[in-house]
């Protein structure tokens, strides 16, 4: 044999090798485990995000490493889908190399069977018969025929054979649910984005990073009405209109055109006494760009408009712009003088506040809340901790985000807020949301005003108690004035002559000196002057003092009894500046400046020049649709409807064959009559039908 020949058969061999490798049942659970482990990195890890989100979440090393291996958009990555491919061609492989076969046996009726095979059969029965071979074949037929067998006869010779067969469809069922993963897979790669795929890579679409007006993006970052499928939002605010979708890619965003026009007249949503969105719908007017028509329509969650080919759903409903009225407060200097700001979701709005320039970027509003706010416990403070914790639960307890008050299982509407992110002109920025109304927590009457650094954080939030007239003002006053260097010494002076009686001796004056002195650099300590104030400033000048461990809990009771009185002496004299009298020393009031101090602490944590109320808004609400085009849809139904008709027939039609061998009787009449019967499992329902059809054959007709 020559060497081209050993060669040639070489090749083929491993040819086939290689098919029965990719056609086997092994390769094919190995696809499926791969696709089920892909499956489930999509679903845990959000797809098509931004990637500064990625970068956030994961961090710069594995965000490449995820990055690179496609996890980002896992059902459009190359391997994902290569995958898809490789099963396709696996199930193919066999239906090819298997399904033939089935066929060719379903229409076999096996009459190459001899008498003495059929006496090998576990399940057989023989009987004798007064008629002569070819009318007890007749009746035989009959009979099976009206069990639902089908039957053939075929003269052997020496002898008649009554092949029958039932329940061959069962071989279709292997073919059918082989072909519905085909079929399925298909209409799945139809409804993916490789359409959108294969125009990045052949027809030069690009993703479109910047901003501007959408009708200005250039048609490299738009996609055309041929678009055979596409998945996309478009929001559209009441009194608008749109013609677009929009596709979030990893880069960017790909902008398809629509046939027709959205213009969303009114958009309607219902609440549940929690707060969760009940309903929400679209009153919406359809303009199609082809002929002119327009018609009305209403979208529901659950009850899309199909159009043209394209389905729009109700997805979820956004802000559209409110118009937001807003008096401003400033949160560091001698000035509490208040200032008028107006704003528009989804807008930004220029903040001066002295040499520095800001961007307050308004990027919420909520007409209502429906929030848990209930009381704290206050910590015990132990007499373990040191200063440091005791200031430490302090700050716990007076602020941090609202999501620590689950002990209360009343849900009450708290009114209206608004979100913003306050971004310097380094392009850092610090994310804010205030309440407009107060709200009562631990039974006082408070302003919350949260602040993350992080979108991925919880809000902390900042409480501010509400004065007489249920404002922020006198809070204002009061924060200014601590940071006023003049006002702390005439407030100390004050303390200082209050402590004293009228008459006292020398030492007593002298005693008032100190104490005027210690007032004045507790004050100072606790404005800070630039630095870190608060309870966190005393407590580290007590630490650096090295007080016992023992003495720490009378200093601090010192320091805490001399901030309050100074604190309420500096409250009077601001209000005394101002022209105001003097607020009236009962339980009320010293429960407001306790409240203050905490927020007057706090608020060194706040990290904002200046504090927003929110006055007066216009809402405008505005509607997110999903709109998209869906050909595999279809595909999918057909395949389904495959997979239903493969697994009712493997598992409920039941194949059973039955050969009946008829020969003359041992005088030269009648007949003799050997009947068989086989199925692929042997059930106690085929047990039931073997002996009923060995009784049910051998009667006499």
């Amino acid at each position: 044999m020559s060497t081209t020949g050993i060669e040639l058969k070489t090749r083929r061999r491993g040819l086939a090798d290689a098919v029965e490798l990719v056609s086997s049942m092994r390769f094919a659970i190995s696809l499926l485990t791969i696709i089920a482990i892909a499956a489930m990195i999509g679903t845990v890890m959000k797809q098509n995000e931004p990637m500064p989100n990625y970068v956030n979440q994961f961090g710069p090393f594995w965000f490449e490493v995820f990055h690179k291996l496609g996890l980002y958009a896992v059902y459009s990555a190359w391997w994902f889908l290569l995958i898809l491919t490789f099963l396709i061609l696996s199930t193919g492989l066999c239906i090819a190399r298997n399904g033939p076969k089935m066929i060719k046996d379903m229409r076999s009726w096996r009459e190459n069977v001899r008498e003495v095979s059929l006496r090998n059969f576990h399940h057989k029965a023989e009987w004798s018969s007064a008629l002569p071979r070819a009318e007890l074949a007749r009746q035989t037929v009959a009979r099976l025929a009206d069990a639902g067998y089908s039957a053939k006869v075929v003269d052997k010779g020496h002898g008649t054979l009554v092949a029958a067969k039932k329940g061959a469809a069962n071989k279709l069922g292997y073919i059918f649910a082989h072909s519905a993963i085909i079929i399925i897979l298909l209409g799945g790669m139809l409804d993916s984005d490789l359409p959108i795929r294969f125009q990045q890579w052949f027809m030069g679409k690009t993703p479109f990073a910047g901003s501007g007006v959408i009708a200005d993006i250039p048609a490299q970052h738009r996609l055309g009405l041929g678009n055979p499928t596409f998945r996309g939002n478009t929001m559209i605010p009441e009194g608008q209109s749109s013609n677009v979708a929009i596709i979030p890619q990893a880069s960017g965003v790909l902008v398809q055109d629509l046939p027709f026009t959205i213009l969303l007249k009114k958009f309607t949503i219902d609440f549940y006494s929690t707060g969760m969105p009940k309903l929400f719908a679209s009153d919406v007017v359809i303009r199609d760009h082809e002929t002119g028509k327009t018609f009305p329509a209403t979208i529901k969650v659950n009850e899309p408009l199909i159009y043209k080919g394209v389905a729009m759903y109700q997805s979820s409903f956004e802000d559209g712009g409110s118009k937001l009225k807003l008096t401003g407060f400033p949160m560091a200097g001698t000035d509490s003088r208040a200032f008028a700001l107006a704003g528009e979701v989804n807008a930004a709005t220029d903040l001066k506040r002295g040499d520095e320039q800001y961007s307050v970027e308004w990027t919420g509003f909520r007409p209502f809340n429906v929030e848990n706010i209930g009381g704290q416990d206050a910590r015990a403070v132990t007499k373990g901790e040191s200063l440091n914790d005791q200031f430490a639960a302090s700050l716990d307890k007076h602020s941090g985000s609202a999501a620590k008050n689950a002990n209360n299982k009343d849900l009450k509407n708290v009114g209206p807020s608004v979100q913003y992110k306050l971004r310097d002109k380094t392009g850092q920025a610090r994310e804010y949301q205030n309440y407009m109304q107060p709200v009562t927590v631990d039974g006082a009457q408070v302003f919350l005003a949260g602040m993350r650094i992080s979108p991925s954080d919880p809000f902390s939030f900042l409480r501010i108690p509400a004065d007489d007239n249920h404002s922020v003002r006198e809070w204002m006053r009061l924060r200014a004035a601590l940071a006023d260097p003049a006002l702390r010494q005439l407030a100390a002076e004050r303390y200082a002559k209050r402590a004293i009686p009228p008459g006292a001796s020398s030492d007593a004056l002298a005693l008032a000196a100190q104490l005027e002195q210690s007032s004045a650099k507790t004050l100072a300590i606790f404005a800070g002057d630039g630095k870190q104030g608060g309870f966190v400033a005393v407590s580290e000048f007590i630490g650096s003092l090295k007080v016992p461990q023992e003495e720490q809990r009378k200093a601090a009771n010192i320091f805490l009894k001399m901030l309050n009185g100074t604190l309420w002496e500096l409250w009077q004299a601001a209000r005394a500046r101002d022209g105001e009298a003097a607020v009236t020393a009962d339980d009320n009031h010293a429960r407001f400046l306790q409240l203050a101090t905490n927020a007057l602490s706090d608020s060194f944590f706040y990290g904002a020049p200046v504090y927003l109320q929110l006055d007066e808004f216009v809402e405008i609400k505005a509607s997110v649709l999903q709109v998209s085009r869906s050909p595999g849809k279809n595909v999918v139904y057909l395949g389904c409807l495959f997979l239903v008709l493969g697994v009712f027939s493997m598992f409920y039609i039941r194949e059973r064959r039955l050969w009946v061998w008829l020969g003359d009787g041992a005088d030269g009449h009648g007949s003799q009559a050997l009947m068989a019967m086989s199925t692929q499992r042997k059930t106690l329902d085929f047990e039931h039908e073997f002996n009923d059809m060995k009784a049910k054959l051998p009667q006499s007709a």
